[in-house]
């Protein structure tokens, strides 16, 4: 007998065997739960059972009765591998079973029903109330309310798919069997809210998924089952980002982390994320880009009473103050002029890059009918216009859109035929003359011109002077000398 054996200590002997079995068997597996997939090869078979290596110190059962054929035959041998589920597994019994339906199916439902083991389930077609549902090849019945964290808008969207369950009713010897998906999603997100609130860091990015548009903001899920707020003002550098003509449900956006805290509520997360910080301010270098003087092309995004602002790229606003809006015409609204989303071109008249404001003209953009009024409009030659309006102290008259000169009282007062030129009505014509121009201050004052009442009694008065001798003569000077004044 070797000297190091002693035969008083068999506790020791046989602590040492186990040693070497364990040392021997390094891959035999400690444990195994209801519904686990092994491979175990067949080490015996018996009248009723067929006995399989588990990979475990416990050795397998099956019930021959589910490897026979149609004829009843056997169909595996000794040393064969097969594909078995974990039905049920105790300290001194594992039972098996080669598919997960018949009473091997039964009862791997029961027991994940009694321990809240998962399963997986094959949502097979809606029904009133919800869905049907083969779990371990038996028919269950999922609610409705049941099939998601969310309501579920598009039921038939998940017919056909595989999802994890938990069985949550189990009655009538498995007759009546109810599931929940719910329950499954809700420890999953549970534990990724967790997860999530330990390990992000603000400034973080993701790529999420537009899933709610409000006139707040837009929400965001980025991680499944996490999900956090754009407020309006992170959406973009635009002041006037409304979130619901930049996105759409389902969009694919890039997000930054900017706030996480933990609610009252252990199911809630309070995240705070940000769209514009993920691309740079295009305000950075904006006096690079745009300068005074420039004539830009923009589209119209709002109108205000004082003006509107016109978007002239990404994140770039200016505004046209209603003042800037036209030369032609006295403007009253802003939306007399431009509406929203139309194509507009300015001139940009200041840019203050620190408060992020520019501003723009309509009217500078369309030209000035003022620069060139001296050369259109002479001095001292008829032209004809329309009566604009009519004050107590002389006529406006409208020589071209944006030209208006004024048409003294007293012009009026001393015309031969002031009576007729009082009875004109606005919009009537009228033929005045430019007497003087101040293109500066836009104001020209004219005088009358050649009416046809003028016209016609200057051509009496020329055809009749020598007929009418002294008299004649007297009103042909005294017609020159008021054509002069």
């Amino acid at each position: 007998m070797p000297e190091d054996f002693d035969s008083n200590h068999p506790e020791e002997e046989e602590e040492s065997f186990a040693d070497m079995l364990e040392a021997f068997s390094p891959d035999r597996q400690e444990g195994l739960s209801t519904g686990d997939k092994i491979n175990a090869e067949i080490i015996s078979i018996g009248r009723d059972v067929v006995f399989v290596d588990t990979g475990t110190k416990i050795d397998g059962v099956v019930d021959r009765s589910e490897l026979l054929d149609d004829k009843g035959d056997l169909t595996c041998r000794l040393g064969d591998k097969l594909d078995l589920y974990v039905v049920s597994a105790s300290e001194g019994r594992i039972a098996l079973s080669a598919g997960l339906a018949g009473v091997g199916g039964l009862m791997h439902a029961e027991e994940a029903w009694r321990n809240g083991t998962p399963v997986d389930g094959e949502i097979l077609e809606r029904c009133k109330g919800g869905f049907r549902v083969a779990v371990s090849g038996q028919k269950a019945f999922c609610p409705v309310s049941q099939i998601d964290l969310k309501y579920a808008e598009d039921l038939d969207a998940y017919v056909g798919s595989t999802c994890r369950f938990k069985i949550i009713q189990f009655e009538e010897n498995g007759r009546n069997i109810v599931v929940s998906r719910r329950d499954i999603l809700e420890k999953e997100a549970e534990l990724a809210r967790r997860q999530f609130y330990e390990n992000a860091s603000i400034g973080d990015g993701f790529e999420g998924k537009v899933t709610r548009i409000e006139s707040y903001g837009i929400f965001v899920e980025i991680l499944p089952a996490i999900e956090g707020m754009v407020h309006v003002s992170e959406i973009g550098w635009s002041r006037s980002s409304k979130p619901e003509k930049l996105f759409k449900i389902g969009d694919r956006v890039m997000v930054k982390l900017i706030g996480i805290e933990q609610t009252a509520s252990p199911q809630k997360l309070k995240i705070s994320l940000s769209v514009k910080q993920t691309i740079s301010d295009p305000w950075e270098h904006i006096e690079d880009v745009i300068k005074p003087g420039d004539k830009v092309k923009g589209t119209v995004t709002r109108c205000m009473d004082y003006g509107a602002f016109v978007a002239l790229s990404p994140g770039i606003e200016g505004l046209v103050h209603i003042s800037e809006m036209s030369y032609t015409k006295r403007v009253l609204r802003p939306d007399e002029i431009v509406k929203e989303g139309e194509a507009v071109s300015v001139v940009v008249k200041d840019v203050d890059a620190e408060n992020r404001r520019i501003s723009l003209s309509l009217r500078d953009a369309e030209g000035d009918p003022w620069l060139d009024v001296a050369e259109k409009y002479p001095v001292g030659k008829s032209v004809e216009g329309t009566v604009e309006n009519k004050e107590r102290f002389g006529f406006f008259v409208q020589l071209e859109p944006g030209i208006t000169g004024l048409l003294p009282k007293s012009r009026i007062a001393d015309a031969y035929d002031a009576a007729s030129i009082e009875k004109l009505k606005e919009g009537d014509a009228i033929s005045v003359v430019p007497e003087e121009i101040d293109a500066g201050e836009r104001k020209i004052t004219l005088g009358l011109g050649d009416s046809e009442g003028m016209k016609n009694w200057r051509n009496y008065a020329a055809s009749d002077s020598a007929s009418l001798g002294a008299l004649g003569e007297k009103l042909r000077e005294a017609l020159e000398k008021q054509t002069k004044e």
